[in-house]
Formats: structure tokens, C-alpha cells, sequence
């Protein structure tokens, strides 16, 4: 094993396991001492790097970082008395709880209750939505200031500021760790599916450069989902209908690239690398969303994914089905992404002046040309289909310059060529 990989298991690990370390430390310490828990994880991982750099690493990496956690907390419980001086909140709160309490919150399915807790805590309505998104990328699921201001496209002072306020909204007015019910469920819900989904696209479509497809992000995303399922409060249709989105999108993984570096476009995948055991998972899951009378923007997403599936051939999809699909996502969620899609969809069916006339309709267009390469790229797309090189080339070129994705920019490049 080389000197490096303890480093990079700890980077990996620190993805799967800060989120459950910190949701279980928290309901020992309470939200009021979110710092005191965030420093204990923080150990653990320091810990980890100097320990197994010497004596290599343990058979159960993520075992051990959950035994030294657990053992720093029980440490601060034994010492409380001197504790005191520090924080007498904390030494007050930790007069409460035994040794043997902790031990059982360190059990896997206590483990899985914590995060569900921890999720719809940094989902309270106390927190505005801005907040509660940035929280939860970085408490629950281990992100980075700078993935969570790529994945929301902002600057990172900017989500500096939203972290801290939301740390003061949560240590302030001390929100419990527990998962609602009736009407504040239902609110809170839907920002702790948006938030998932968040960082299911920032694995799918990852803003670092040199890495475009970051399984692990989605695997947890998918994981998290998938818990929400497993609980009575989050056996809803639309937890299914998400949960079988993002299954029918991992399932075209293998397929997305080549030799690391090489995008391959979905009329050019092989299919026969599809995982087709996710694929019956995303239908088993798409026909539980079926219950019930509520068509949300993720069951119109998991259709569109399952008429991709369905078709033997990306020349034999159901573009004018597809349409339909794109146009009852756009009356529901008019986003700019959406519309941009459903763009795509009507160039498929060489509908080219439909298409630009869209894309030049999309309110702030100018705007998101100068700022997001994908507008640029997929403007570009279409002018070259279209047989309008020139301005091909121009928005190619834009594109090709914006994007900091290597697989980005080897794709666009091929598609400039074509213009000259």
C-alpha cells in the first residue's frame, strides 16, 4: 500500500462516514454543541491519517472511525466535572445520559435513525431553505465549502455565511433531533428530497475537473433515499418516485465513459452495459410512487429516465412520448435546465427552429450563456445539427472555455472540429 493511500481511504471515508459520526454525536451532545461534535469527527479523521499511516490500515476502516468517536464521547462524559468550565450547557446535558445509552446509540440501526434525524433537523423551518440546503450537504453528507458552492452555484464566502447562520439558528434555539409528523413532515419533506437530489447531481455530473461521474456521491444519495424508505414517515410516493429517478440514472454509470476521459453521449452508450438489476430496482420503486393521487416533478423525471430504458436503441425512443413528458415537467417546474431539455427533445425530432427559439426564450438566457457552459454547449449542438456552423463554433468555443471538466472539454472539442 503506498504512503498516499491511507490519505485517500480517509477522503473516501470521511464522504460515508462524517455524516453517520455526526448525526449520533449530535443526539448525545444536542444541537446546541454542534462545534463540540464537529471537532470529535474531526479527531477521528486526524486520527486515522496519523495511525494507519504507521501501522497501516484496520480491517474495518469505518468500524474503527465509529469506535473512536464513540470513545471520545464517553471520554467527555467520564471528565464532565472538569468539563464544566468550558461549557456548562454541555456538562448539563451530558449529567443526563449513561455510558450504556451511548453504547446503544452506536448500533447500526440506531446509527440509521440518527441520520434521519440529523436530516430533517437541518431541514427545520427555522432554518430558511438556502440554509438548510447548504446544511445538510455539509452536516449529513460530508461536503466540502467548495462542492457545496459548486453544487449551488455560489461563492464560497457566500456559504461560509450560510453555514455559520445556520449553526447559530440550530445551537440558539436548540432544535431536537426528531423526525415530525402530519403537516410539519410533509413541509419538511420536500427540502430533505431536494437536498438529496442535489447531491445525487453533483456525483452524476461532477463539477471537479478530472473526475466527471463521482459514484460514491451518488451511491449516497441513492442510500439516504433509500433510508428515508425504510421508515414509516418517509414511505411516500414521491420518496419512491425520487428514489427510482436516481436508480434509472446510476444504472447507465459503466456505460457514461470511456478510458476515464471520454464522455459518451447516450445515443452512442452500449446498452448492453446498463445495470439492469437497478433497472428493475428504479421500476419497483416507480410503480410503488404510482400510489396515491400526486404527480410530482419527480415522477415526471423517473418516466422520462424509464422511456430511455425502454427503448431497445436511442434511435428507437419515443421522442414525441418524450415531448409530452418534458412539457408537463415544464408546466410543473419551469427551470431553465428544464427548458433546455425539453429543447434537446424537440432537436431530436428535428425540430430545429423550435429548439433555438426556446433556448433564446429562456428567461436570462444572455446571462446563463456567460455563466453555465452547459447553455453554451447545448446551444452550440444544436446550431452545428441545424447545419449553422459559424455560430456553432461560437457557442462551442464558449462552452469549451467555461467548463473546467477535462471529459467536458475533450467532447466540446470534437464537436468544434466538426465545424471547421
Amino acid at each position: 500500500m503506498s504512503a498516499s493511500s491511507p490519505h485517500q481511504l480517509v477522503d473516501h471515508l470521511f464522504r460515508h462516514e462524517a455524516g453517520r459520526m455526526t448525526a449520533v454525536l449530535t443526539r448525545i451532545f444536542g444541537t446546541e454543541n454542534l462545534c463540540v461534535v464537529e471537532d470529535v469527527v474531526q479527531d477521528a479523521f486526524v486520527k486515522a491519517v496519523q495511525t494507519w499511516s504507521f501501522k497501516g490500515v484496520p480491517e474495518n476502516p469505518a468500524g474503527w472511525l465509529m469506535t473512536v468517536a464513540r470513545n471520545k464521547a464517553l471520554d467527555i462524559v467520564r471528565r464532565n466535572h472538569n468539563f464544566r468550565h468550558i461549557s456548562r450547557e454541555l456538562a448539563g446535558h451530558l449529567e443526563q445520559i449513561t455510558e450504556q445509552q451511548i453504547e446503544q446509540l452506536f448500533l447500526d440501526h440506531e446509527i440509521a435513525d440518527s441520520q434521519l434525524r440529523m436530516i430533517f433537523a437541518c431541514c427545520h423551518p427555522a432554518l430558511n431553505e438556502e440554509d438548510q440546503v447548504a446544511m445538510t450537504l455539509k452536516i449529513v453528507s460530508g461536503f466540502s465549502v467548495t462542492e457545496i458552492a459548486k453544487a449551488l452555484l455560489m461563492q464560497e464566502a457566500a456559504v461560509q455565511k450560510r453555514l455559520y447562520r445556520a449553526r447559530k439558528t440550530l445551537e440558539e434555539n436548540n432544535i431536537p433531533l426528531e423526525i415530525p409528523s402530519g403537516a410539519a413532515l410533509e413541509a419538511r419533506l420536500d427540502i430533505v428530497l431536494l437536498v438529496i437530489y442535489l447531491l445525487f447531481n453533483e456525483g452524476y455530473n461532477s463539477q471537479k475537473s478530472d473526475e466527471l461521474i463521482r459514484k460514491d456521491l451518488c451511491v449516497e444519495a441513492i442510500r439516504l433515499c433509500f433510508l428515508l424508505t425504510e421508515h414509516a414517515a418517509g414511505k411516500k410516493p414521491v420518496v419512491f418516485a425520487l428514489l427510482s429517478l436516481m436508480c434509472f440514472q446510476a444504472s447507465r454509470f459503466d456505460s457514461r465513459m470511456e478510458n476515464g476521459d471520454t464522455i459518451i453521449l447516450l445515443q452512442h452508450q452500449d446498452r448492453s452495459r446498463w445495470d439492469q438489476d437497478l433497472i428493475g430496482k428504479a421500476y419497483q420503486f416507480l410503480n410503488h410512487s404510482a400510489q396515491g393521487l400526486q404527480l410530482t416533478v419527480y415522477h415526471i423525471e423517473s418516466a422520462i429516465a424509464a422511456e430511455h430504458a425502454l427503448a431497445a436503441s436511442f434511435e428507437t425512443t419515443n421522442w414525441v412520448r418524450m415531448l409530452k413528458l418534458y412539457d408537463l415537467l415544464a408546466a410543473q417546474k419551469p427551470s431553465p435546465i428544464v427548458l433546455l431539455n425539453r429543447a434537446v427533445v424537440k432537436a431530436q425530432l428535428e425540430l430545429y427552429g423550435q429548439s433555438l427559439e426556446d433556448i433564446w426564450n429562456i428567461k436570462n438566457i444572455e446571462g446563463l450563456l456567460a455563466s453555465q457552459y452547459i447553455y453554451s454547449a447545448v446551444l452550440g449542438d444544436i446550431y452545428l445539427r441545424a447545419g449553422e456552423k459559424a455560430y456553432a463554433n461560437q457557442y462551442l468555443t464558449q462552452a469549451w472555455e467555461m467548463t473546467q471538466s477535462i471529459a467536458e472539454k475533450k467532447l466540446i472539442a470534437q464537436k468544434i472540429e466538426k465545424c471547421n
